[in-house]
């Protein structure tokens, strides 16, 4: 969509406004996506876990720097030459069914969230005990030390989020059915419609911490009283409520509408997400052929992604950043291993004596092309116009990110609404090293979604998280990148930054990696 097809003047917007005007404390926010799953455990969904920063909680929060900081915890006490970890959680946390929360409640939670996320797959497997000897105590016991347990119980893709026993107590491999949390919001399912809105009310019982608000950790203190979230997948419809004052804050305008918001009164524009997005693609390693080595190397050799990132945020290189290889550009961990095959160009023919080096045959892949989500849009476009002059056969299934979502847990054939491969994006942070590095863990059954197994790679995180000092991890790092453009988990596409609007009369948005709602003011 270009320029020219956005109204040129508010009176253009084509939302119908309210009967009655809504609150002045009411915020209207219209998200990346649509909002399908509500299971930050079940789902990685970067929309799930916008949502359940707003309504759950977790023992430990990043701050603007991705600092982990005590959340839920009032602190922890290390013993037993670190084998032997006491969590306390603060006084005043309330579950949103009015109950007290208690440290059995986490337990559970805990227990849960490390069966669906490879980073508490990790915990597990040096788990020897963990337990809440009293309401307020949280006792993990290890068969080795774990002095990174902090930041791997602050990742936020997926959450480790705290919820009642009897809600954790769920298979982790259904949703929840109710959602109860503790955070400063309140999700209000009566105003819940899939495709069209959800809402969110303050939490009056919640007790923010003292320190001040930075990114997720600090006080999340709320000043509005409802968050609405308004659905539009149309970025001129979008745009246009924008500039009609009839939304508030817009996640993700499409990038060459930005200059255009920049000219508009009473519309402001910038970077809140200092840290990005990093695109790839995730290919399915159970099902052929994208079960084929040979033909996931061929499909990453097919990929330019400075033309991936142009088609997704535009010309301008300060939005994006390439070339990529497994870890995030400009971080310690970032290292040349490999980097030669993304720096290279490769001709079509190039990509072709690779498949037919591969025993390629013309099997069918379905790619999942999530048409409603802009980004993912343009990246499917791109790359599936790549694969198929390097004589790959693409079957392209056009669909919504939310049905995305719903497919890519299934492990069925292809003849059976299986998948081969569908475009994602992942916090930055979590590239920076190989910690919560989720979309790269390649230890089979308990991965993410495409279920790559490669013992090389994952020897070198376990490698890494046993480094006794930083030439040590850095060493594993080189390592695990070999490993990784030798089994490609997934194909890098690059990073990219895109920036948000939002109306001039609400302050106080905070940076980091997701958008957050408190400290938030509409005069």
């Amino acid at each position: 969509m270009k320029r020219r097809t956005l109204l040129a003047t508010a009176a253009a917007a084509t939302l119908a406004r309210p009967a009655i005007a809504a609150p002045d404390r009411t915020l209207i926010f219209i998200p990346q996506a649509n909002l399908t799953s509500l299971d930050p455990v079940w789902t990685t969904a970067t929309v799930t876990r916008n949502f359940a920063c707003m309504v759950y909680e977790m023992l430990y929060a990043r701050d603007q720097a991705f600092v982990p900081r005590p959340m839920m915890v009032q602190g922890h006490v290390v013993e037993d030459d670190g084998k032997r970890w006491t969590m306390t959680l603060r006084e005043g946390l309330t579950w949103h069914d009015g109950t007290p929360v208690l440290a059995r409640d986490c337990v559970a939670s805990l227990r849960r969230w490390m069966k669906r996320d490879a980073v508490g797959a990790t915990i597990g497997a040096r788990l020897e005990e963990l337990g809440a000897p009293t309401d307020r105590s949280i006792v993990w016991r290890f068969n080795r030390p774990l002095p990174l347990l902090p930041h791997l119980l602050s990742k936020v893709q997926p959450q480790p989020v705290m919820m009642p026993e009897r809600l954790a107590a769920t298979d982790p491999f259904k949703q929840v059915s109710e959602i109860v949390g503790c955070g400063p919001f309140r999700f209000e399912p009566s105003d819940y419609v899939s495709g069209s809105r959800a809402a969110f009310s303050r939490f009056e019982r919640y007790v923010p911490r003292q320190e001040a608000p930075s990114y997720l950790a600090g006080g999340h203190v709320v000043k509005v009283d409802r968050v609405e979230w308004r659905i539009i997948p149309d970025a001129a419809t979008a745009a246009n409520a924008l500039i009609a004052g009839e939304v508030d804050w817009l996640e993700l305008p499409q990038p060459d509408l930005i200059p255009m918001l920049k000219t508009r009164p009473g519309v402001s524009t910038g970077l809140l997400d200092i840290f990005g997005t990093v695109g790839i693609l995730r290919p399915n390693h159970l099902l052929a052929p994208t079960s084929n080595v040979g033909v996931r190397r061929a499909m990453f050799a097919a990929i330019d992604q400075r033309e991936v990132m142009v088609a997704a945020m535009g010309e301008d290189p300060a939005s994006w950043h390439v070339p990529m290889g497994y870890f995030l550009p400009g971080s310690p961990a970032a290292n040349d291993a490999g980097m030669d095959f993304v720096r290279k160009r490769h001709s079509v023919d190039d990509v072709k004596r690779m498949l037919d080096a591969a025993k390629y045959g013309g099997e069918k892949i379905v790619f999942l092309h999530p048409t409603d989500q802009l980004v993912y849009n343009a990246i499917s476009t791109v790359v599936v116009d790549r694969f198929r002059k390097a004589g790959l056969t693409i079957d392209e299934q056009m669909t919504d990110w939310g049905t995305v979502v719903q497919r890519r847990p299934s492990k069925e054939g292809l003849d059976k609404g299986g998948w081969s491969m569908f475009p994602a994006g992942a916090p930055g942070p979590e590239f920076v090293d190989p910690l919560l590095a989720n979309t790269l863990r390649s230890n089979g059954s308990k991965a993410w979604f495409g279920w790559p197994d490669d013992p090389a790679l994952e020897a070198a995180y376990s490698a890494w998280l046993d480094a006794p000092d930083d030439h040590e991890r850095h060493r594993q790092e080189i390592a695990f990148q070999t490993a990784a453009f030798t089994s490609v988990p997934s194909i890098p596409l690059g990073q990219y930054l895109p920036h948000a609007a939002w109306r001039s009369n609400v302050t106080g948005l905070l940076k980091g990696s997701a958008p957050v709602f408190w400290n938030v003011e509409k005069s």
